[in-house]
């Protein structure tokens, strides 16, 4: 495929030139190859997706970091409060879990670092800021 880096914009100069033609769109790889995502990219997202695995867990009641409350417990509005709480904050982490399990099937599948909606590459800095990232910035 083209040498040209992740995230070069359409009809880009940098690298090589295919027949005294600029490299195009056409020159990009259909997807992103899985060995060309850097390891430190998806180490950080495998890294991300265990913690929010154990923070989710830690919010389930039964489990060590849930608090368990006596039904006796004198206070039931304040345990009921932040049973939701941990609810609702647990919603929020399996959300974010999904964006994570999200990207590494794509850096599985070989489709990540592409824009969802127009299919060109999503800037690296974009990627390294939010390797979560679905779009491109035009279409974020």
């Amino acid at each position: 495929m083209g040498g040209l880096p992740l995230g070069a914009p359409s009809g880009c100069a940098v690298g090589l030139r295919n027949g005294g033609r600029t490299a195009s769109a056409a020159d990009y790889p259909v997807a992103v190859p899985d060995q060309t995502i850097d390891p430190i990219l998806r180490g950080a997202l495998t890294d991300e997706r265990d913690r929010l695995v154990a923070q989710i867990a830690a919010l389930e009641p039964g489990h060590g970091g849930s608090p368990d409350f006596d039904d006796n417990f004198a206070d039931s509005g304040q345990v009921a409060a932040e049973q939701g709480e941990n609810k609702s904050l647990a919603a929020q982490l399996r959300g974010e879990l999904d964006e994570v399990e999200r990207a590494l099937g794509k850096v599985e599948a070989g489709t990540y670092g592409r824009c969802e909606r127009c299919g060109e590459p999503i800037a690296p800095a974009r990627l390294e800021a939010v390797p979560t990232a679905r779009f491109c910035i035009e279409h974020a």
